[in-house]
């Protein structure tokens, strides 16, 4: 049998334990199996390129970050649409999977990446998903590797602004990642005793966002933090839809709402208010123990899918088990916070606030 193996989307911490772990799996139990990597994720596969994974490329590559066969964003909205009136981006993909001789397709990415194996399953194509991003959005999942990585980057990072902002008594407002989902900065904020946090899934009031920090000092507090997520939302912009949002916020020389937040603190309360965007910073780097073990076992299982013939799922996380889901049930569906939930309840009841 002939495999192959492609990352897609946004990298991060753990995508080469899973190519590894894969690439073990396989050739331990299928003698004379032959795995290919396909480079820069689904546009490799529309250029048709791909070449050998020898063992020396995969075997010590657990704890490094990024990918080794690296990737690319490629929209989904744009598979069906032919180029200059010839086959569409979908169609070249097929065609190439063909003529590369695949048995089976692993595609390690997220939300995007899982939509187009799904339609990639719908051509015939033998495809395996397998759940990467930091936004641990993926619907079905309880967990997707990177996240865990990412929480502690973000945490640590917190932590170390926490020791400027209370040196020079100032509200800091840090940006992390997750324009659909709060998941990141969720964690994050309550792992690093943040005094509030703000998630797209909760849209917040300018007022009840200057009102406690007002009160947090009134209390004797010094200093406050303030983890925003990159996708965080004003309860006036709620209803607008994402291009409406997108334009606004253009307007005002912006691309998230973090910096524009930071200026009206600072007018309304009169505190010293700084910004920091933490940025590509939590996608890259060393994977943690955990994602290295959890990305591991996820390669594993796919490789064990895979040589079962079992095809149109991707690997998933419930609670201690790993299983699988297909394909088509959760491809363009998302896991999202809920504002109601367990977790946000417990930040509430310790004091943090979510500017509502």
């Amino acid at each position: 049998m002939k495999f192959g193996i492609l990352t897609s989307g946004g990298d991060c911490s753990g995508l080469n334990a899973v190519i590894r772990a894969i690439c073990l799996h396989i050739t331990k139990n299928m003698k004379d199996a032959e795995i290919v990597g396909i480079p820069d994720g689904y546009g490799g596969l529309i250029r048709g390129e791909s070449y050998p994974l020898r063992r020396e490329d995969y075997e010590n590559i657990v704890g490094l970050g990024g990918t080794i066969l690296r990737t690319s964003r490629q929209p989904y909205k744009l598979m069906a649409v032919s180029e200059n009136d010839g086959p569409t981006r979908l169609q070249r993909m097929c065609e190439n999977y063909k003529k590369m001789g695949l048995d089976c397709l692993f595609t390690l990415g997220g939300a995007g990446t899982h939509k187009t194996a799904a339609l990639l399953c719908m051509e015939g194509c033998n495809v395996i998903g397998l759940p990467k991003t930091i936004d641990n959005d993926i619907y079905g999942t309880d967990i997707t590797f990177g996240f865990q990585t990412a929480v502690e980057v973000a945490t640590d990072a917190i932590d170390r602004i926490r020791t400027t902002a209370a040196s020079h008594s100032r509200t800091m407002l840090i940006e992390i990642m997750g324009n659909k989902a709060g998941w990141l900065t969720l964690y994050a904020g309550i792992a690093a005793a943040a005094d509030m946090i703000l998630i797209p899934e909760i849209p917040f009031s300018v007022d009840a966002v200057c009102d406690f920090l007002a009160a947090e000092r009134a209390a004797g507090k010094t200093t406050s933090i303030v983890a925003v997520a990159e996708g965080a939302v004003l309860a006036s912009e709620a209803k607008f839809k994402k291009s409406e949002r997108t334009f606004v916020r253009t307007e005002r020389g912006e691309s998230t709402v973090t910096k524009h937040l930071a200026e009206i603190i600072g007018e309304r309360t009169g505190y010293e208010t700084r910004t920091d965007v933490l940025g590509y910073l939590q996608r890259g780097g060393t994977p943690s123990a955990y994602d290295r073990l959890m990305a591991s076992r996820l390669g594993g299982y796919a490789a064990k899918l895979a040589l079962a013939g079992k095809f149109g799922v991707t690997a998933a996380v419930s609670g201690n088990r790993i299983t699988f889901n297909a394909l088509a049930e959760i491809a363009g569906k998302y896991k999202l916070v809920d504002p109601n939930g367990d977790i946000v309840n417990f930040a509430k009841g310790i004091g943090i606030s979510f500017g509502i």
